[in-house]
């Protein structure tokens, strides 16, 4: 997982640009692996999918409401993949596709139980009423957590509920061609490295270091914005290249 989204960028740029966004596994293989670009959950988390079942793991895909950043948790759509891993006769919560807040380590899945990973800790927690983990109340959910800037926050809720192909592939239309997708308005892109992490939204590049502390600084033109995207996070494109988006709106 840490290797993975080290080599792997999370970016939303192909939706920017205007092509359709395929999650057959051999456009996936072709674009991550044989072009060396990157994707969002519905492309990192199934190729992960794929070669964690290919290596004889027990996995299973799961569905998820994004959280983060978002304070208004009314009508949040189904549109976030994660892994669930069974191992060891314990259960994992596995997740290379959520941008920033990606999984650098495979959380057991307990509740209520702060877990460290290479990163940010991480804890799930148990909203309504549950059983266990086996049976809860119509409106129960679970959230995973992340710690950082002296807090905890909510990344995003589920419910153990499975994801299959079919939905997926819905969650991934919605996401990459609905007009209220919040990925067609903003320029995502996020990497992680040994000792930290450095994302890009929209004209705002931000390095944090493991112990919590940021940098950021706002880009000014697209050739500087072309230059981040090969140097930080190598993803090279033609100088001419533009994204279009409302987040982008005026850069020269």
């Amino acid at each position: 997982m840490a290797r993975h989204v080290e080599s792997i960028p999370f970016e939303n740029l192909d939706i920017l640009l205007g092509r359709p966004i395929s999650i057959e596994l051999s456009a996936i293989e072709d674009k991550l692996v044989g072009q060396r670009r990157g994707g969002y959950c519905f492309e990192n988390n199934t190729l992960l999918l794929s070669v964690l079942g290919a290596l004889g793991f027990e996995v299973t895909a799961l569905s998820a409401r994004s959280r983060y950043r978002r304070p208004e948790r009314t009508s949040l759509p189904r549109t976030h993949v994660f892994l669930r891993v069974e191992l060891a006769g314990e259960s994992h919560l596995v997740d290379v596709g959520f941008g920033g807040m990606s999984l650098t380590a495979a959380l057991r899945l307990v509740a209520d139980t702060r877990q460290d990973t290479p990163h940010e800790p991480r804890r799930i927690v148990r909203e309504g009423s549950w059983d266990g983990l086996a049976r809860r109340a119509p409106d129960a959910v679970l959230v995973h957590q992340a710690y950082f800037a002296d807090e905890w926050h909510d990344l995003y809720e589920f419910t153990l509920e499975l994801m299959p192909p079919v939905d997926r592939e819905m969650g991934n239309w919605y996401t990459s061609a609905h007009p209220r997708s919040h990925f067609r308005d903003h320029l995502m892109v996020a990497r992680s490295t040994p000792d930290g992490r450095v994302t890009l939204q929209d004209r705002e590049l931000t390095r944090r270091r493991g112990d919590g502390s940021s940098t950021s600084r706002i880009l000014s033109t697209h050739d500087e914005l072309l230059r981040v995207l090969a140097e930080d996070f190598e993803l090279p494109f033609p100088g001419d290249t533009r994204f279009e988006c409302p987040g982008l709106s005026g850069l020269p």
